[in-house]
C-alpha cells in the first residue's frame, strides 16, 4: 500500500512539474485570447448578419445566417465581387434592407469617432456608388432610402441618391470653433455618442445639435511622430470649472429647406435627442450643469414647439442611459433610479406614469426591448447577485417574471430584431465564454461556439482559482476576490498587490471570465504573491446609495475602503501586512497613487498608471458629475489630490503616462512629478511617447509597460518564492 501511495505521488509530482507558468509574452502575443462572434446585427425575420474575412481571397463580406439553424442563408455582398473595393472594414442596411453602406480606410479620431470613405451598395442591382471623394463622418440612410446625411468638415450634408444632388445643410462648422451633427470631445467621452443627427421617420426632417465650443478652452499635446519636428494635437477640452460648448438643437426640414432652432429653455447639455414613432415628434433629454434635473422634452417638428413630459431629480446627480423605448401608442419605457435601485417603468405618452415593471433591492443592467404583441419585456440584472448577471422577461404589467438563463455567472444577450430569439454569451471565473442560441422563453436551441480548446490548454498552465468573498471593515462589507498562488501554504506569509479601479458606478469584481490583467495576476501569483481586488464605496450594482456615497468626495471614502481593506487583510495569518502593494490605471491610479500616500503605514509600494491627479484637470462633464465645480467645492478637489500631500511619500512609487493621453492628460503626471521633486520625494517614471490612455498601441507596447511593473513589484515586495 506505501509503495503505491509512493508511485502516486511521484505522479502527481510529475504532473505538477509539467504545468507551465504562464509568461508576459504569452499574454501580450494574445496566446490566450477567446474565440467570440463577429459583430452581429439582426436582421427583420429571424436572421442576423456578420462581417466576414476570407484568408484565401484576402476579401470581405456581409453574410446573412438564420438565427434557427445558424446556417449561412446567404451571402449579400462580397469585395471579391467589386472591382471598385478590395475590402471593406464596416457596413450598415437601410430600414428594408435593400441597400448597404460599405465604409474603408478607417480612420480614429478619438474614442469612439471615425473618419472614412464611404460607398452605398445596391443589392438588388449590385451598383457601388461612392458618397462623397473626401473622409465623411457618420452617413446615414434616410427611413426612406432616398437619401444619406453625413458630416464633413464639422457641417451636415445630404446626398440625395437619385438624384445624385448634394445639399449642405448648414455652413459654419469650423475646426475648435463649430460642430454641426457631431458631437465635440467631452460629450463623446462622457456621454458615449458621437453622431448628433437623427432622421425623422417619414424623412422630412433632421434633428441635429450644434456645438459652439470656440469659448472653451483648448489643450494642445505635442506628438513626437518619426520626423524632425514635433508636431501639435489641438482640440477644445472644457476641464472642470471651465467653459462647456454651447449646445443648441434644431431641426432642418426637407421639404422647406430651412432649419430652425428649438427653445428648451434653461439647461446645460443635452445628452441625448431620438425621434419617437410620431414622424413629428422628437424626444429631447436635457441636463443643468451639476446634473441632478434631468429634462424629458417631446419636440413638434411641424410647429417648433417642445414640451417636458418628465422630469427626474436627484439630490447627487441623474444618470444618462440608453434605454428610452418608444411603443406604437409612443408611450414609453425610461429606467431609473429614482426607488434607490436601477429599473424599469412604463409612461404614458404625456409622461404619466403607467407602472413601474421591475422592483427590489437589486439593479437592471441592461434593457433588451420590448415585445408588443407579447407584451414582453427583456432585460439583464444582478437578481442573482450583485457580482453575477442573469436575463429575465417580464410583462408590460410587472407580473409573469421568467428567469431565461440558468447558469450563475455572467449572462449577455443579443436579441434578433423581433425578439423571438436571442444568442447569450456565457461566462464565469471558471469556464471562458459560451455562445448558446435560446428562444424568447430561454429554451436552448443549440450551442454556437465554446472555448473548450483555449479551457484545454490552460489545464497546462500553473492556474490559481479565483475566490470571490466578502470583506468586512468598520465602513461596510464588500465584494472581493482573491488569488493565492498554487500550491498555497496558510502557514506562509505571503507579500499581496491589491488591485482596483474604484471609479463611480464601475465593478471590478465580477463574476465573468478573464481579462488580459487576470493572466498578468496568475502570472503574479506564479511569482509567489497574493492578489486581491476589492470593490469599495462609490461602485454599481449595490444600490444608488451605496454607488453615491462618495458624492463630492470623489476618491475620498474609496481611498479609507482600499487601506482598511489591506489592513484587516493583513490580519490574516497568511498574508506580510509589511509587504503589501497597490496598482491601479486611470480612476484606479489616482486611487493607488492616494493610498501610498494617506495609507503610507499599509502600503509599502504603489503603481499609477495614466493617473488623474487633480481632477481640477479633467472634465467638466464626469467631474462635476460627482464633485460640482471646483469654484463651489474647492475642498472636495484639493483635499483629495495626492499634489497636495506628496510629503507623506513613505514606499516606492512608479508613475506611467502616455504622453498622447487626450482623456487623462500627461499634465497629471507631469504637476505631481513637479510636487515630488519639490518635496525631494524618490519615485520612477515611465513616458511612453505619442501613447494614448490605453498605452497600447506599437510594437511590444504593452509588454514592455507590463515587464517594467512586473519587475518594479518584485523589487519593491519581499517574496518567498514557490516551486
Amino acid at each position: 500500500m506505501k509503495k503505491i501511495l509512493f508511485a502516486l505521488l511521484v505522479v502527481t509530482s510529475i504532473v505538477s512539474a509539467q504545468k507551465r507558468n504562464i509568461t508576459l509574452e504569452e499574454i501580450w502575443s494574445g496566446a490566450f485570447r477567446t474565440e467570440g462572434l463577429n459583430e452581429l446585427n439582426s436582421m427583420q425575420g429571424d436572421y442576423y448578419t456578420l462581417l466576414d474575412f476570407n484568408r484565401e481571397t484576402r476579401s470581405t463580406s456581409v453574410d446573412k445566417y438564420s438565427y434557427l439553424t445558424l446556417e449561412k442563408v446567404e451571402t449579400i455582398v462580397d469585395s471579391k465581387n467589386l472591382t471598385e473595393l478590395n475590402y471593406f472594414e464596416t457596413y450598415s442596411f437601410n430600414n428594408n434592407e435593400t441597400k448597404l453602406i460599405l465604409g474603408v480606410d478607417i480612420e480614429p479620431i478619438y474614442r469612439h469617432s471615425t473618419l472614412g470613405i464611404y460607398f452605398t451598395y445596391d443589392i438588388a442591382t449590385k451598383i457601388l456608388e461612392l458618397i462623397d471623394d473626401d473622409k465623411i463622418q457618420e452617413p446615414t440612410f434616410s427611413p426612406d432610402s432616398k437619401k444619406v446625411a453625413y458630416v464633413k468638415g464639422n457641417n451636415i450634408y445630404i446626398k440625395n441618391l437619385e438624384t445624385n444632388q448634394l445639399f449642405q445643410i448648414t455652413k459654419d462648422g469650423e475646426k475648435n470653433e463649430i460642430i454641426n451633427g457631431i458631437c465635440d470631445w467631452v460629450y463623446e467621452e462622457e456621454f458615449s455618442f458621437v453622431k448628433a443627427f437623427e432622421w425623422s421617420t417619414d424623412s422630412k426632417h433632421i434633428a441635429f445639435l450644434r456645438f459652439d465650443e470656440s469659448e472653451v478652452p483648448t489643450f494642445s499635446m505635442d506628438i513626437t511622430g518619426k520626423e524632425l519636428y514635433p508636431t501639435q494635437q489641438v482640440f477644445k477640452y472644457p476641464k472642470a470649472g471651465e467653459k462647456n460648448s454651447i449646445v443648441t438643437l434644431h431641426i432642418y426640414s426637407t421639404e422647406a429647406k430651412t432649419t430652425s432652432r428649438i427653445d428648451l429653455g434653461n439647461y446645460e447639455y443635452i445628452p441625448r435627442i431620438k425621434w419617437t414613432n410620431d414622424a413629428n415628434i422628437l424626444s429631447a433629454t436635457t441636463l443643468n450643469r451639476h446634473q441632478n434635473n434631468l429634462n424629458l422634452f417631446f419636440v413638434d417638428a411641424s410647429k417648433n414647439t417642445s414640451k417636458i413630459v418628465l422630469n427626474e431629480t436627484n439630490k447627487a446627480y441623474v444618470d444618462i442611459h440608453d434605454n428610452l423605448t418608444f411603443l406604437s401608442n409612443n408611450s414609453f419605457i425610461w429606467t431609473s433610479e429614482k426607488d434607490g435601485f436601477n429599473h424599469i417603468y412604463h409612461y404614458s405618452k404625456e409622461g404619466l406614469l403607467k407602472n413601474q415593471i421591475t422592483s427590489g433591492n437589486w439593479e437592471v443592467t441592461n434593457f433588451y426591448g420590448v415585445n408588443e404583441s407579447t407584451k414582453s419585456i427583456f432585460y439583464q440584472s444582478v437578481e442573482d447577485g450583485s457580482i453575477n448577471r442573469t436575463v429575465y422577461a417580464i410583462s408590460l404589467n410587472g407580473k409573469n417574471k421568467k428567469l431565461l438563463t440558468s447558469a450563475s455567472g455572467t449572462n449577455t444577450a443579443s436579441f434578433s430584431a423581433n425578439l423571438n430569439y436571442f444568442i447569450n454569451s456565457f461566462s464565469d471565473a471558471n469556464t471562458p465564454p459560451v455562445y448558446t442560441l435560446h428562444n424568447s422563453n430561454g429554451k436552448l436551441i443549440k450551442e454556437i461556439l465554446n472555448n473548450n480548446e483555449l479551457a484545454k490548454d490552460l489545464i497546462g498552465y500553473k492556474i490559481s482559482k479565483k475566490e470571490f468573498f466578502t470583506l468586512k471593515t468598520e465602513n461596510g462589507a464588500f465584494n472581493a476576490w482573491i488569488l493565492k498562488p498554487l500550491g498555497f501554504d496558510s502557514t506562509i506569509k505571503y507579500p499581496l498587490i491589491m488591485t482596483q479601479y474604484s471609479g463611480p458606478g464601475s465593478q471590478s469584481v465580477a463574476n465573468k471570465w478573464n481579462s488580459y490583467n487576470d493572466y498578468w495576476y496568475q502570472h503574479l501569483a506564479q511569482k509567489g504573491y497574493i492578489v486581491v481586488c476589492v470593490d469599495g464605496r462609490g461602485t454599481g450594482l449595490k444600490g444608488a446609495d451605496f454607488k453615491k456615497s462618495t458624492y463630492l468626495n470623489m476618491v475620498k471614502y474609496e481611498t479609507i475602503d482600499q487601506i482598511d481593506a489591506a489592513t484587516e487583510l493583513g490580519k490574516l495569518n497568511y498574508i506580510n501586512k509589511t509587504e503589501i502593494g497597490i496598482w491601479g490605471w486611470s480612476f484606479g491610479g489616482h486611487m493607488s497613487t492616494n493610498c501610498l500616500l494617506k495609507g503610507n503605514d499599509v502600503f509599502k509600494m504603489a503603481i499609477a498608471v495614466a493617473p488623474v491627479t487633480n481632477w481640477r484637470f479633467y472634465d467638466t462633464v464626469y467631474t462635476e458629475r460627482f464633485m460640482r465645480t471646483p469654484q463651489e467645492n474647492p475642498k472636495g478637489y484639493d483635499e483629495n489630490s495626492p499634489i497636495n500631500y506628496v510629503h507623506l511619500l513613505k514606499g516606492k512609487f512608479l508613475l506611467v503616462h502616455g504622453s498622447a493621453d487626450d482623456n487623462v492628460h500627461v499634465q497629471n503626471t507631469m504637476r505631481l512629478t513637479n510636487a515630488l521633486i519639490e518635496a525631494n520625494k524618490p519615485f520612477e517614471q515611465a513616458i511612453y511617447p505619442d501613447k494614448t490612455h490605453s498605452i497600447y498601441r506599437g510594437k511590444n507596447t504593452r509588454l514592455h509597460l507590463y515587464n517594467k511593473m512586473t519587475t518594479f513589484i518584485e523589487q519593491n515586495l519581499k517574496n518567498k518564492k514557490l516551486p
